[in-house]
């Protein structure tokens, strides 16, 4: 057999095995009488009937928005996929994609909650009715548009989340107050010039002078694409999982 042949049947059988991996996210929609959103779900490996689980929110960035409820996985399938790290942290991990037109967090941040920030959070509600999700540990993560996502959601919802990991995204520090009680690790890439890291900084900075203790990384030679060495941090599941909502 050539090589030209073995190199082929190598990168065939890659793409099938990563496209079975794929589909341990179910491909589903959550679906509400004034719209529906797409989004991939996956399940702890072996559910017991006696246990409750982690959640993970997972808001993608602007490249991944449409209606196709695959692009939504860009970046995170190597963390949440990996075999050791479902064993050690068995968990649900919703992945919703926003649409082409949308935003995680609105113009008006301070207005009335709109889709799909409210769709994602409905589906929340759901899952935690529906399925065996520890409320006590519900965590958020978001990238780019979706760091914007997460500190705006945790914002409007600061009691709801154990944890949250922004990363390259901004907030509103004039609201860091209000956050202070919640574990947070916000990373950045030091030359990012799509999302300058001054919008992290602020947040930091605004945290600790209100009493909180956040986990900051600013990689120095990183741009915009800060979340590929956030999602390989060796101690970042580790440090999620271990955090827990305020007296539980």
């Amino acid at each position: 057999m050539s090589k030209v042949l073995l190199l082929s049947s190598f990168i065939f059988m890659s793409s099938l095995l990563f496209a079975q991996n794929l589909s341990e996210f179910k491909k589903l929609e959550f679906i509400t009488p004034q719209d529906t959103l797409p989004y991939r779900l996956l399940f702890p490996e072996n559910i017991a009937s006696d246990k409750k689980y982690p959640l993970v929110i997972f808001l993608h960035g602007s490249g991944e928005r449409g209606r196709d409820n695959e692009q939504n996985l860009k970046y995170i399938t190597d963390l949440f996929l990996n075999t050791a790290n479902r064993n050690t942290f068995p968990a649900y991990v919703v992945v919703p994609q926003c649409p082409k037109d949308k935003r995680w967090a609105p113009q008006d941040w301070y207005g009335k909650v709109e889709e799909p920030a409210s769709l994602v959070m409905t589906l929340l509600d759901s899952l935690v009715q529906h399925e065996s999700v520890d409320p006590n540990r519900i965590y958020l993560m978001g990238l780019s548009m979706g760091g914007f996502g997460t500190w705006y959601l945790i914002t409007r919802f600061p009691n709801t989340f154990a944890a949250a990991v922004p990363i390259c995204g901004g907030g509103d520090w004039n609201q860091a107050k209000a956050l202070s009680h919640i574990p947070l690790w916000i990373f950045h890439g030091k030359k990012d010039e799509v999302v300058l890291p001054e919008q992290s900084r602020k947040m930091v900075h605004a945290l600790k002078k209100a009493g909180a203790k956040p986990r900051y990384t600013e990689y120095k030679k990183v741009g915009h694409d800060s979340w590929t060495p956030a999602l390989k941090e060796p101690q970042l599941l580790n440090w999620l999982f271990n955090q827990h909502l305020s007296g539980n």
